[in-house]
């Protein structure tokens, strides 16, 4: 009997919120959203729910601090000291990198309001577009539309990323869209056609980049003047 509670200490003294989190940020990746429940990470850790629960009251905090956990693994090695445009591309190619990982994320930034992660990446982007000279009446427009954009097309790449799974690999899926485009009505989608060979050959992660260097273009422009 003493072994056995000895055995229960020590698994006790083990269990920390980093623990936890690091387990469910696990799930999530194998399984979902609804995959994680207490149920599951209690039997992964060989403990109770009321041991989860001294840690973390509920599942919607849990998933919080799993997102702030991995958007800070991606963004926390940026240089301080970089150049803004170059601050600006490490921390929209990691939230990238970071929902391509980790698909459940892109949801969690996007559900109003912004606050925890989504708001301190407002922070760090914000005050790059500071330092890049944007009119200060320009700078909450211009901060806003960068990180909707940054967390709207890195979801959608996650949810592109799940394409293979059901679809194929992904370059016959885009050579068999490529196809379609190329027959498209010439009069209805003169434009489409045109793109046909471009979706076929694109990168995503680069075109993603080139999309936040638009948006910083439009900043130096007349789209950053105050109004």
């Amino acid at each position: 009997m003493a072994k056995s509670v000895r055995g229960s200490e020590r698994r006790s003294d083990a269990l920390t919120r980093e623990r936890i989190v690091e387990v469910a940020i696990e799930l999530l990746d194998a399984e979902g959203e609804t995959g994680l429940t207490f149920r599951s990470l209690a039997t992964r850790l060989e403990t109770g729910h009321g041991a989860l629960q001294w840690h973390v009251a509920n599942k919607s905090e849990l998933v919080k601090a799993a997102v702030a956990v991995v958007v800070a693994r991606a963004v926390d090695d940026v240089d301080p000291a970089a150049p803004p445009r170059e601050a600006i591309h490490a921390v929209a190619l990691g939230v990238f990198d970071a929902i391509e990982a980790h698909p459940w994320i892109g949801g969690q930034l996007a559900r109003p309001p912004w606050r925890g992660t989504m708001l301190r990446l407002f922070e760090r982007v914000g005050r790059q577009v500071r330092a890049l000279g944007v009119p200060a009446g320009a700078q909450f427009t211009a901060t806003s539309a960068l990180l909707i954009y940054i967390v709207g097309a890195g979801g959608q790449e996650a949810t592109n990323s799940q394409s293979p799974v059901a679809l194929g690999d992904r370059q016959d899926v885009l050579d068999r869209l490529s196809a379609e485009w190329s027959e498209l009505d010439p009069d209805e989608y003169a434009f489409t056609r045109s793109m046909a060979e471009q979706l076929r050959v694109h990168d995503d992660r680069a075109e993603f980049l080139a999309g936040v260097d638009l948006l910083l273009a439009g900043m130096s422009g007349r789209g950053a003047s105050a109004r």
